[in-house]
C-alpha cells in the first residue's frame, strides 16, 4: 500500500465529509488548500526525515529533528497525517483513528513507535509553523458601491462575504514572491465589452435563455456540461475544488506507476501550490474588487447601481433581469449561487493551473501546449457520475471526459468553465486569442498568476523539494 495515496484519500473524504453539511471546519477554498498542503506537507518531511532525508528529499521545515535509524517510514507518515487531520478536522476525529487502524503497518513495536512519533514531532512542528494563518470571516469589510466593483448577489442577497482579509495577512508556502495579475480590462474596453456579450449568452440561466438577444451566442448542452464538470463549489458531498483537482492528479499518478516518495514530493508539490494559489487570489481578488457579471450585466450602464447617474437609454449590454446558470447547490433544493467574493481573478483558474502546471513539471513537460499525460485516461466528475443530484432534485448522468490535450487542457477548460456558469468574465481566467486559445503573453487573469506560482515553486526551491516561504 502507498501510504501518501492512502493518507490523500482520507484527507479529500475529510474535505467532503466538512462540506455534507458545512462544519465550518476548513470550508472554502481557501482554508481547503492550505489543509491539503499542511496534510501533504506533514507527510512529506515526516516520509523525508523516516528515511533519513535523502538527496532527493529534502526537508520543507527546517529545524526538525533527526529521526531514530530504525523508526518505521509508513508509521512515520502516518502518524503525521492523522495528527494534522485530527488537528483541522478534529469532529471527524473518530473517522480518523479508524482510518489509522485500517492501514495495516508493518514493523517490530520498537519500529512503529519510533516511526509514530516522529510523525507526530513533523505535524506538530508545521502546526506551531501556521499558528498565525488568519480565518476567514469578514467582520469589518465594507462593500464599495462604484460601479465594477464587487457587491452581493442580488439573487442571493444574504450571502455576505467570504476571506476578504485572508490572502493580504497570510505567509505564504513556498513561493519565493508574492505574485500579482495586472488590472483586468475596463468597463469601456473592447475587451469587457466582449467578455460581457459572451457571458451574457453562455452564462445566463436556462429559465431566461429567451431574452438572450440576436447575434450573441447562447450556451450549448456540451457548454453546460462542462460548467458543471469542474465547479465543486463547496457543495454538499463533493467539497471545493482543491480535492477535484487531487483526484484527477491521483489518476495520472497511478498510471505513472509512482513510487512512494514520487507521490510524496508530488502531492506535496501540488497542494503547496494550490495553497499558495489560494492565498495569491485571494488577495489579488481583493485589491481588484472585481463586479461579477450578475451585477456588471444588470448594472452596466451608467443610470444603473448605488452610484448611477441620470440616463434614459440603457446601453446595449445592459439587462436589469439577468441572472447566471449560477455554481451549482447540487445535493441541495437551493437556488445556485453566484461566489461570495470578487471575480478578478478567478480561483477555479489560478489553482487549476498552479496544480497542473506544477505535475506537468514534476513528469519533465517544459513548454506551454498540449501534453499526453492524460493519454488513455478518462475522469468522472462527481458532479456529473449519475448519483448526485441538482438543484431540483433530478439526478446528474454519470458523464465520463477524455482530455486529448492533456492537463494543458484541463488548464484551459477549467478556467473557462466558471463563464459557462456565469460566474466569471473570461478574462478572469485569461486573455482570450482571437481564436479561443489563451494568449498568455498578457498577465491578465488567474491562469498566468498559477503558471507563475507553480513555475515559482518547481524551480524555486531547493534540490529536488521544496523550500519554505518568506514572504
Amino acid at each position: 500500500m502507498d501510504p501518501i495515496l492512502y493518507w490523500n484519500d482520507v484527507a479529500l473524504e475529510a474535505n467532503r465529509v466538512s462540506h455534507t453539511p458545512d462544519s465550518g471546519e476548513q470550508t472554502g477554498p481557501p482554508l481547503s488548500a492550505r489543509a491539503l498542503a499542511m496534510v501533504h506537507l506533514a507527510m512529506y518531511d515526516a516520509l523525508a526525515g523516516a528515511s533519513q532525508n535523502p538527496p532527493a528529499l529534502p526537508p520543507y521545515l527546517p529545524g526538525l529533528p533527526v529521526a531514530p535509524p530504525d523508526a518505521s517510514v509508513d508509521a512515520a507518515v502516518a502518524a503525521a497525517a492523522h495528527t494534522m487531520l485530527s488537528a483541522l478536522y478534529p469532529s471527524q476525529q473518530g473517522t480518523f483513528a479508524a482510518r489509522l487502524a485500517q492501514a495495516g503497518l508493518m514493523g517490530t513495536a520498537a519500529q512503529l513507535d519510533a516511526g509514530a512519533a516522529f510523525g507526530r514531532t513533523v505535524a506538530a512542528a508545521l502546526l506551531a509553523d501556521r499558528a498565525g494563518d488568519p480565518g476567514v470571516d469578514g467582520t469589518g469589510y465594507v462593500f464599495s458601491t462604484a460601479p465594477a466593483h464587487h457587491r452581493v448577489d442580488p439573487d442571493n442577497p444574504g450571502q455576505g462575504i467570504h476571506a476578504p482579509f485572508f490572502g493580504a495577512r497570510s505567509t505564504c508556502f513556498a513561493v519565493t514572491s508574492r505574485h500579482a495579475v495586472d488590472k483586468p480590462p475596463e468597463q469601456g474596453d473592447p475587451a469587457h465589452r466582449r467578455a460581457l456579450r459572451q457571458v451574457r449568452g453562455k452564462g445566463i440561466a436556462p429559465q431566461l435563455m429567451g431574452t438572450v438577444p440576436s447575434g450573441i451566442s447562447r450556451r450549448t448542452p456540451d457548454e453546460t456540461v462542462m460548467g458543471l464538470f469542474w465547479a465543486y463549489d463547496g457543495a454538499h458531498g463533493l467539497g471545493t475544488p482543491p480535492r477535484l483537482y487531487n483526484q484527477i492528479i491521483r489518476q495520472v499518478a497511478v498510471a505513472r506507476n509512482n513510487t512512494v516518495a514520487q507521490n510524496a514530493r508530488l502531492f506535496a508539490l501540488v497542494n503547496t501550490a494550490m495553497a499558495d494559489a489560494g492565498i495569491l487570489s485571494w488577495e489579488q481578488k481583493f485589491v481588484h474588487d472585481l463586479w461579477r457579471p450578475v451585477v456588471g450585466i444588470r448594472e452596466d450602464d451608467h443610470s444603473m447601481g448605488p452610484e448611477g447617474t441620470p440616463g434614459q437609454d440603457l446601453s446595449d449590454g445592459t439587462d436589469p433581469g439577468w441572472l447566471p446558470l449560477g455554481a451549482p447547490r447540487t445535493n441541495e433544493l437551493k437556488k445556485n449561487v453566484t461566489p461570495p467574493f470578487p471575480a478578478y481573478p478567478s480561483g477555479h483558474a489560478t489553482f487549476g493551473a498552479a496544480a497542473f502546471e506544477v505535475t506537468r513539471l514534476f513528469y519533465g513537460v517544459t513548454t506551454e501546449g498540449p501534453d499526453d499525460l492524460a493519454a488513455d485516461l478518462s475522469f468522472v466528475s462527481e458532479e456529473l457520475n449519475g448519483v448526485n443530484r441538482d438543484n431540483t432534485g433530478a439526478v446528474r448522468p454519470r458523464h465520463v471526459r477524455r482530455f486529448s490535450d492533456g492537463l494543458w487542457g484541463m488548464i484551459r477548460e477549467n478556467s473557462l468553465s466558471r463563464v459557462f456558469l456565469g460566474v466569471h468574465w473570461v478574462y478572469d481566467g485569461f486573455q482570450p486569442k482571437p481564436g479561443g486559445g489563451m494568449d498568455l503573453s498578457a498577465n491578465i487573469g488567474g491562469v498566468p498568476l498559477g503558471l507563475r506560482i507553480a513555475r515559482d515553486i518547481f524551480n524555486g526551491g531547493q534540490a529536488n523539494g521544496l523550500r519554505k516561504s518568506s514572504v
